[in-house]
């Protein structure tokens, strides 16, 4: 097994693909779409997902790992974003839910398209940066 370059981000600039196998960019799209085990899974599955799909993936490419990196930072984002939108829903007494449902609506909205264009992204072997995403794994 070939040693792979873990420096991902000094190799592409923002309008360049890496060059990449054809077996890296689909285990990319895979990380990246694997989010959607939410729709099976109800709750945890977009998290459970991603981290299975990495954990496979991880150790077979440095852009699968990056990327495998990045989807599960978003969704764990965005469990921290509904949490505390519920926490305040909660905290008001029911009022601030008025503004949490709307939010949480709008965030799932945004997990689906991200996820696609994240997946599109990875498949044409561009590192892809999910937007509002905390990085809890580095």
């Amino acid at each position: 097994m070939e040693p792979v370059n873990t420096d991902l981000h000094s190799q592409q600039s923002q309008s360049y693909a890496l060059e990449l196998r054809n077996e890296e960019r689909t285990w990319g799209l895979i990380v990246h779409l694997a989010g959607f085990a939410l729709f099976v899974l109800p709750a945890f599955g977009n998290l459970i997902g991603v981290l299975v799909a990495w954990l496979v993936f991880k150790d077979r490419s440095a852009f699968a790992d990056d990327q495998g990196k990045e989807a599960l930072n978003f969704h764990l984002s965005l469990w921290t974003y509904a949490i505390a939108a519920i926490a305040f829903g909660i905290v008001t007494f029911g009022l601030g839910l008025l503004a949490a449902v709307p939010f949480l609506i709008a965030l799932a909205v945004f997990q689906v398209v991200m996820m696609i264009v994240a997946g599109i992204e990875a498949n044409n072997g561009k590192l892809y940066r999910y937007p509002l995403t905390i990085r809890f794994i580095k």
